[in-house]
């Protein structure tokens, strides 16, 4: 598969995850099983995407080296999640995989300033940004949970579902920038 292709595939990927995992960590009338299904699932598609675009990129560089923060924060999640206890190991794990996540976005998007491909970088930069906020903001909520286990029902995943959501948008942004980055490449056609 063309490198390229390679890097849209894993940003398309990653962006089919954030979604279901947001779905999945979203307070609603979907069964428990259901939610925690769509959260694996989706953190696996996020890890698979964002190993894929690591694997798409030729050189190495700040954004290549986010990916791979990125994908590694993923497994985190998944290997707290595969736990399914309700213990402060589990829960710590959650919390490291989303910091780990919210760095690797920071990290990829710092690589936007110094890229010579103009289409895309606004786009990279901001959805970069969001999904650093929302994984911190989920990161947050992990640990408001770990601390204050006895709080109100309907306080639950309220901080941390708002973030899997900002992370999805930022995600489905940073797909509109890298397939007009790579667009761009390959009107171009430059080598890598």
């Amino acid at each position: 598969m063309d490198k390229r292709l390679k890097e849209i595939y894993g940003a398309l990927t990653s962006t089919l995850g954030t979604i279901e995992s947001a779905i999945g960590s979203t307070p609603s009338k979907l069964h428990d099983d259901v939610k925690y299904f769509l959260n694996v699932k989706g953190n696996v598609l996020q890890a698979v995407g964002n190993a894929l675009e690591v694997d798409g990129q030729a050189s190495t560089s700040l954004e290549k080296i986010g990916n791979q923060i990125q994908s590694i924060g993923n497994l985190t999640v998944i290997a707290g999640l595969l736990v399914h206890l309700e213990n402060q190991a589990a829960q710590k794990l959650v919390i490291i995989g989303n910091m780990l996540q919210a760095i690797g976005s920071i990290i990829g998007s710092f690589d936007e300033f110094q890229d010579t491909t103009e289409n895309g970088r606004l786009h990279n930069i901001i959805g970069g940004l969001l999904q650093g906020i929302g994984n911190s903001m989920q990161a947050l909520d992990g640990a408001y949970q770990l601390h204050i286990p006895n709080r109100p029902k309907q306080d639950f995943n309220t901080i941390g579902a708002l973030g899997s959501w900002i992370q999805a948008i930022g995600s489905e942004i940073s797909l509109i920038g890298q397939i007009k980055e790579e667009s761009q490449e390959i009107n171009e056609n430059r080598v890598e």
